[in-house]
């Protein structure tokens, strides 16, 4: 039917779920949304099961926002699902595009995670180092629990995403964008970035100067003029790496790009790229030392989408 309104699904895998409240920070204009499209399926919002969505057609989803990264087989599995349910599936967010903070588990393995979490913190009790099990009988019958990895993966490595859009959440501006482009029907080619093709300093309204780095500062060990890069003050900002989108929010309010808007264009390994970054313009070898947590640094967001993606454990 010509009048026919679109399918739509949203769903909520490993992520702390500020995605999901993005998509509501569009405001009134998530009533056009609703005008134009049913919400099929969105388990933090609306009752449904898996099982609904498994007798759903193929193809029946017009669009899906997928949000959050693969940490268990529950998640691979609905995103297999979706994919397969879905015309177009969207890597919305930081944790589906690149990992995000949780893709920094991946210095671990499942064994030392579950020792530390279930084991080692201060605040446990546990003395007999009960750990979760994927499944366990009791008189009720068998309790089941999804696999939990000892890898931390994204979405487009699990799946064929059509396009992504990254972001700790994605900016709202480009939110709004996205569902009027799938509204209309008029999107980019298959694979594209749904941020601009720039970076966060292209967007930043502070003044690059000689950009030579003698010494490494924490933000707090600044007295910031606020108009100066912060790499002419010394600390570390990831803009020059990072795709743009956010409008520099975080420099306009007088604090270093943390890199949530993943890599930047033609960025491969947006860790490696800023510590190339850094190495151009340090005055001597010893300045690269000083930086503090350089994973955390440098691959606080991107770690499982780079070209390192996880520590290897050894036994």
């Amino acid at each position: 039917m010509e009048n026919e309104k679109l399918k739509v699904a949203f769903y909520w895998a490993a992520s702390c779920g500020g995605c999901e409240i993005a998509v509501l920070d569009i405001n009134e204009k998530i009533l056009d949304v609703v005008a134009k499209a049913d919400i099929v399926f969105w388990p933090v919002a609306i009752d449904i099961k898996y099982k609904d969505v498994e007798a759903m057609p193929d193809k029946s989803i017009d669009a899906c926002f997928f949000n959050g990264a693969i940490r268990t087989s529950e998640n691979e599995h609905i995103a297999k699902l979706l994919r397969q349910k879905s015309k177009i599936l969207v890597a919305f967010g930081s944790c589906a595009c690149d990992g995000c903070v949780k893709g920094l588990a991946n210095l671990w393995d499942r064994k030392t995670i579950f020792e530390r979490a279930y084991s080692e913190t201060p605040s446990t009790r546990n003395p007999e180092a009960i750990t979760p099990q994927t499944s366990f009988e009791v008189k009720e019958g068998k309790l089941e629990l999804p696999v939990f990895y000892d890898t931390v993966k994204t979405l487009p490595q699990t799946v064929d995403v059509d396009y992504t859009i990254s972001g700790c959440p994605p900016p709202i501006p480009t939110i709004l964008k996205v569902f009027e482009a799938i509204l209309s029907g008029n999107l980019p080619p298959k694979g594209s970035d749904l941020l601009p093709n720039k970076s966060i300093c292209d967007e930043c309204p502070r003044e690059r100067k000689d950009r030579k780095l003698s010494e490494i500062k924490r933000i707090y060990e600044i007295d910031d003029d606020f108009k100066t890069c912060f790499w002419d003050q010394g600390v570390i900002c990831m803009g020059l790496a990072t795709r743009a989108g956010c409008g520099a929010q975080c420099p306009n309010v007088n604090i270093p790009c943390t890199g949530c808007d993943g890599p930047g264009p033609r960025v491969k390994d947006q860790g490696a790229a800023a510590i190339s970054a850094l190495a151009s313009i340090a005055t001597n070898p010893e300045v690269i030392k000083q930086a503090v947590d350089p994973i955390g640094t440098f691959y606080k967001y991107s770690l499982a989408h780079s070209i390192l993606r996880r520590k290897v454990m050894k036994e």
